[in-house]
């Protein structure tokens, strides 16, 4: 989906409905703006319902001081014009409270972008700008002497978080990101200590950019056009239920012998559409298009595992907890997670892409779904709802794993009930 030409306000409006209805900000809280070809800044209203905005609540203020609109700017306006002088580069700039970053900054503190390979790479350093009243001036200069650093990603001390992009969506997919960074430290924190990745193996993991030879599909037919279809439905739903964010999550599915659909690179996940997927034949690339860098392990794992039609690969917060901290999953908890995730193995890192075959190997019927360590979490089965149940049974699994935590031990079916499910099941 591409929004060049979408009016400022109607971008502020898209991306604010984004915000709220994913609870990052309040009905009071937040505020986003874009400063246009002109100088112009549109920007949110003061004291308007950001569950309710509609694109005549945005404010237009001129360079000259005056607004044009049915209301009154935002009262953060000084802090964004203050930004957009220290940052003539900068063209938009979002700031809100999600409970995640508010919870790091009100002990003064960054989350860590280290515990996963690409989050560092999207935020970049991430500043913390001193306490000041909301709407002051004093708030506006504390803000920009860190954006003036060369810094895009600011934390307020009490108070939230403030983002500036080239354009609204760079500035959102920051802000998800580092959100997602705060909650996944925080789950983690509750199991165990988070494992943070070396330099080393960041600029290796970075580094590791696939290359292939592309082609010019002859045709599409029309089961590779339902599978399409069908999976930007679940790509859009793994994304609504926070399985995916709008940078990281990668499906893929088979059409038939070596040839199989995939997610793009860097792509926001909310707007897949069927036209924005790869297809892959043979190893052979679709012209014009850049696949997920993860997929050789696609490409190994269709080849090895003949039973396996789609793969997911993701990094849900409450599973990815266990993959950044020494404890261990168990899901013999209640059966559906026995019974779809078996004993999910948590593999090394970099073995997803340093030894993409010998991991392909793992993922036997017996080994539906195995944990990354400071990667992902991958899921596989014999159709895309096969996957997806797999994906979102291991997440919602985690989360009540380390809800548990702060109950008490936690009690696992025996040896007994399991020999009961497997002869049932026929596992």
């Amino acid at each position: 989906m591409h929004f060049e030409l979408a009016h400022p306000a109607d971008q502020i409006i898209m991306m604010m409905e984004r915000i709220y209805g994913y609870g990052m900000t309040t009905t009071s809280g937040g505020n986003l703006s874009i400063r246009d070809e002109n100088g112009d800044i549109w920007i949110t209203p003061a004291g308007v319902d950001k569950g309710a905005l509609t694109r005549e609540d945005v404010v237009c203020v001129k360079p000259d001081g005056t607004s044009a609109g049915i209301h009154a700017p935002s009262s953060e306006l000084p802090f964004h014009e203050r930004i957009y002088r220290a940052r003539p580069d900068l063209k938009a700039v979002l700031h809100a409270h999600p409970p995640a970053l508010v919870a790091f900054s009100i002990v003064r503190l960054i989350p860590n972008l280290h515990l996963l390979p690409n989050d560092y790479r999207i935020c970049g350093e991430v500043g913390m700008a001193e306490y000041a009243l909301p709407g002051s001036e004093r708030l506006g200069r504390n803000i920009a002497d860190v954006f003036a650093r060369g810094i895009n990603t600011v934390m307020l001390e009490n108070h939230g978080v403030v983002i500036g992009g080239s354009d609204l969506f760079e500035a959102f997919k920051a802000f998800e990101t580092l959100e997602f960074c705060a909650r996944l430290e925080l789950k983690a924190r509750r199991i165990g200590e988070p494992v943070a990745l070396t330099p080393e193996q960041l600029a290796e993991r970075l580094a590791d950019a696939p290359q292939a030879e592309a082609f010019v599909p002859a045709g599409f037919s029309a089961k590779e056009r339902g599978l399409r279809r069908e999976m930007c439905r679940l790509i859009h739903r793994a994304y609504h239920q926070k399985l995916f964010t709008s940078t990281q999550g990668t499906f893929s599915q088979r059409i038939d012998g070596d040839s199989f659909i995939i997610t793009p690179f860097d792509q926001d996940r909310k707007y897949l559409g069927p036209e924005d997927l790869v297809r892959v034949d043979g190893g052979r690339v679709e012209a014009g298009k850049a696949p997920s860098r993860s997929v050789r392990l696609h490409q190994w794992i269709y080849d090895k595992q003949p039973h396996v039609n789609s793969i997911i690969i993701a990094h849900p917060p409450n599973i990815m907890a266990f993959a950044v901290t020494a404890a261990k999953f168990d899901s013999r908890t209640i059966p559906e997670s026995y019974i779809l995730l078996r004993g999910m193995p948590k593999l090394p890192y970099g073995a997803a892409f340093r030894t993409p075959e010998a991991t392909a190997e793992r993922f036997t019927p017996d080994t539906p779904i195995a944990l990354m360590e400071n990667e992902c979490v991958i899921a596989v089965g014999h159709s895309l709802l096969n996957a997806f149940d797999r994906l979102e049974v291991a997440e919602y699994s985690a989360k009540a794993v380390i809800s548990a935590a702060s109950l008490g031990g936690i009690v696992v079916m025996d040896q007994d009930k399991i020999r009961e499910i497997d002869e049932a099941f026929k596992l």
